[in-house]
């Protein structure tokens, strides 16, 4: 009997029974096959599936934050604890690879709702869950790719591992790897065709529209080195929707002072459980809270100050409100991706104009800001590099960004884990940044393991 693929397992464990406040009621649909417009629309409504349980490994290999020896040794997680410390063992949870692929059959199963539905093509809502269903799916492709592959590299990507791409519902074909070029190409159809359908201005939080598809395909581009293109997908997004919180209208002394679904965000998204990166848990990297000017507001909004250890940091600043991480994507992270890239492109002065939109509003407004001015392009770069892990700290960018800049021999970083009298390193390029796939995903779905 052929064997079902971990993907197709989904089936087994995929519940559309959630409802969630911010989006249109949901009715259990999961006795009917679902066929109509009302059924996309409905799958598509599902926040609790498609906007969390995204991969979490990454992150919780990033230097922004440190464990104690006893932090670490309680941790239940064996898989969280070995990603902690990069360590090259085989995982075993399934979960951080199922959940976004449950999403991504969520969108095939929308897309095949919909191309059966051709009286309906011209419809808003026909449009609107067909490019969010093609959203969802780059998203999901997306995040999977920057933790388990290794950074792009044009002239190799072709012969590097890539992900399984599953483009339709079925749940019985055998899931194939394909390659790092193809997976990309994937990411950015999905990105692109999902812009010409989503709409200006979505009403649903949580759901995309066209400026989330611009972004997504911004932060595509970014991470392949093509610089021309992410600038202009970046520019594209702030022309539909440039707004940015005033940090000083925030209050520092809230436990959480960020709001949810605030001006900034252009795609909500959580991760997986990380109990690591547990808001009482990790311990802020010294360097990165102290790398925050004296008028900089961010340090207040992102961090409190623990008593044990004294002199430490918890991080508070998920655009979540609340103990979740947000990993979704924002005008900040939109802002900063222009930036880079127009400085990148010798475009200084709009590199300027971008990285000083952004500090702006989160400098204490009762001193005067003082704007970047730096027109010396490697200068500049490494500024607006270093503004960008200050303010996308814990939401999902740190790992990515650390694989494709050590790329560049400037900004290449060697990572350091200290757990007792054990150190640990993670050197600049090495096969560790693309995790190794769940065993039991190699097993049930016959795929090859990342390389070593």
């Amino acid at each position: 009997m052929k064997n079902l693929s971990i993907l197709g397992l989904v089936l087994i464990v995929l519940s559309l029974s959630s409802c969630n406040k911010y989006l249109d009621e949901k009715p259990d649909i999961k006795m009917v096959i679902p066929k109509t417009l009302e059924d996309a629309t409905l799958l598509m409504n599902d926040y609790t599936t498609l906007n969390g349980g995204y991969p979490t490994y990454g992150e919780i290999g990033t230097d922004d934050y440190y464990l104690t020896a006893e932090r670490w040794n309680a941790l239940v997680n064996l898989d969280q604890r070995n990603s902690y410390v990069w360590a090259d063992e085989p995982y075993v949870d399934a979960l951080q690879w199922q959940r976004p692929y449950r999403t991504i059959f969520i969108s095939n199963q929308v897309l095949e709702i919909l191309g059966k539905l051709t009286k309906d093509q011209n419809s808003d809502a026909y449009k609107r869950n067909f490019g969010a269903a093609l959203f969802y799916r780059a998203f999901a492709f997306q995040l999977l790719t920057e933790l388990h592959c290794s950074a792009y590299v044009e002239a190799t990507a072709q012969a590097e591992l890539g992900i399984p791409l599953r483009l339709d519902a079925g749940i019985d074909d055998k899931s194939l790897r394909s390659s790092l070029k193809e997976t990309y190409q994937q990411i950015i159809a999905d990105f692109k065709n999902a812009a010409i359908y989503l709409p200006v201005v979505e009403p649903i939080r949580g759901r995309p529209f066209k400026a989330s598809a611009y972004a997504g395909l911004a932060r595509a581009f970014l991470n392949m080195g093509d610089f021309q293109q992410a600038y202009l997908y970046a520019d594209s997004c702030l022309q539909l929707h440039a707004e940015l919180m005033d940090y000083n209208m925030l209050k520092a002394t809230d436990a959480y002072p960020v709001p949810r679904f605030n001006v900034e965000v252009l795609f909500s998204a959580n991760p997986a459980s990380a109990a690591p990166m547990a808001a009482t848990t990790a311990l802020m990297d010294p360097e990165l809270v102290g790398s925050y000017a004296m008028h900089d507001l961010r340090k207040g909004i992102f961090y409190r100050v623990n008593t044990n250890p004294t002199g430490t940091y918890f991080y508070k600043g998920s655009y979540d409100k609340g103990a979740a991480l947000f990993y979704g994507i924002t005008n900040s992270e939109v802002y900063l991706i222009k930036a880079e890239a127009a400085c990148r492109t010798n475009k200084i002065d709009i590199a300027l104009l971008a990285i000083n939109t952004l500090l702006k509003t989160r400098w204490n407004k009762e001193v005067a800001y003082i704007p970047v001015t730096e027109n010396n392009a490697d200068r500049l770069l490494k500024i607006i590099l270093d503004e960008r892990r200050k303010e996308l700290v814990f939401r999902g960018r740190r790992w990515a960004d650390l694989k494709r800049l050590n790329l560049d021999p400037r900004f290449q970083k060697t990572l350091i884990r200290t757990v007792g009298d054990q150190i640990y390193t993670l050197p600049p390029n090495s096969a560790k940044y693309a995790y190794r796939l769940s065993e039991t995903v190699i097993r049930l779905a016959d795929i090859p393991q990342n390389n070593r």
